[in-house]
């Protein structure tokens, strides 16, 4: 298989790079990700009866680039305003792999695919697949966590990530949680960085709570068992699920590199000639917010495409 650019990865860095392609006339491409669905960290998990996200929960806008895309996801009806009236939260109507999904409507993925190193030549590079095989292509954008991106290739990249443990627990009726289902802050018990309620979210029919564990917190359990931590989370948001006891389908999702520690000033990074790495790490030099976040995503992921379509281009 060959392609003049493949991107491995298929989140939200990644499907916006191949959407900038296409725009700009580079349609030779071929997204690959490990995964049976896009969207990496846009992700939605049913549970019995219910749904819920498991990853981004909602995203800002801060940028004029976004803030004109996502006038056109509401107009499709794709996300709508959650909650913040001075600085709205948008989320996706049917979740947010529901819009990962969308984004990457037409784009020629490849899921459940593994790639377990990426070798540059002078005249390309070959993906090597744990399945067996190459796939060989003229350009390489890896979207994939900076961590994992330097192990592809053999680099070493200054960006470290923090661990995040979820907790999804189903309720036997409403839980506690104030309109409009989410809660943060100081008045979370510690170690606990968000709760969210998707029946008040909007996207599920019963209730599913999503717990966020902070990343200190995550970190000193993350190689414990799923039991032990959903019971760990259990006992501390209790104050908060009323009388719906815990319900069947609860579980733990582990995002092993859920937000990084350090993050590098710039929207891409050239590993070589014809490999460029990208991800949410990655930030416009306008961004100071200074975190990993749905939008230093997004504007990588344009970036980036941008970059390769100038590239291609000259080739």
């Amino acid at each position: 298989m060959e392609a003049k650019v493949v991107i491995v990865g298929a989140g939200l860095s990644g499907i916006m790079a191949a959407r900038t392609l296409v725009e700009r006339g580079v349609t030779d491409i071929l997204l690959v990700e490990k995964s049976r669905s896009v969207g990496g960290r846009l992700a939605t998990r049913r549970i019995g009866e219910g749904k819920a996200d498991h990853g981004a929960q909602f995203f800002t806008v801060r940028s004029p680039k976004l803030e004109k895309e996502v006038e056109s996801w509401l107009q499709k009806g794709w996300v709508r305003r959650w909650f913040g009236d001075a600085d709205p939260r948008y989320t996706g109507t049917e979740g947010m792999n529901a819009l990962a999904k969308n984004l990457a409507a037409g784009l020629p993925v490849r899921l459940n695919t593994k790639i377990l190193s990426i070798t540059e030549h002078p005249d390309g590079c070959e993906l090597k697949l744990e399945e067996g095989g190459v796939i060989k292509a003229d350009h390489v954008l890896i979207t994939a966590p900076a961590p994992q991106a330097a192990e592809l290739i053999g680099i070493e990249v200054p960006v470290t990530f923090r661990p995040c443990l979820v907790g999804l627990l189903t309720l036997g009726g409403p839980s506690l949680l104030p309109a409009p289902g989410h809660l943060d802050g100081g008045s979370l018990p510690q170690g606990v960085e968000r709760i969210v309620d998707h029946k008040a979210k909007g996207i599920s029919s019963t209730p599913v709570l999503s717990i966020y564990m902070t990343g200190e917190w995550s970190e000193e359990h993350f190689s414990e068992s799923d039991e032990k931590v959903l019971a760990l989370i259990t006992d501390l948001v209790r104050p908060f699920l009323g009388d719906g006891s815990k319900g069947n389908g609860s579980q733990v999702k582990r995002w092993k590199y859920a937000e990084a520690a350090e993050v590098i000033n710039q929207p891409f990074l050239e590993a070589g000639k014809r490999t460029v790495l990208c991800g949410d790490a990655f930030l416009t030099k306008e961004d100071e917010s200074g975190k990993t976040r749905f939008e230093s995503a997004y504007l990588s992921g344009k970036s980036s495409g941008e970059f390769l379509a100038d590239r291609v281009g000259e080739s």
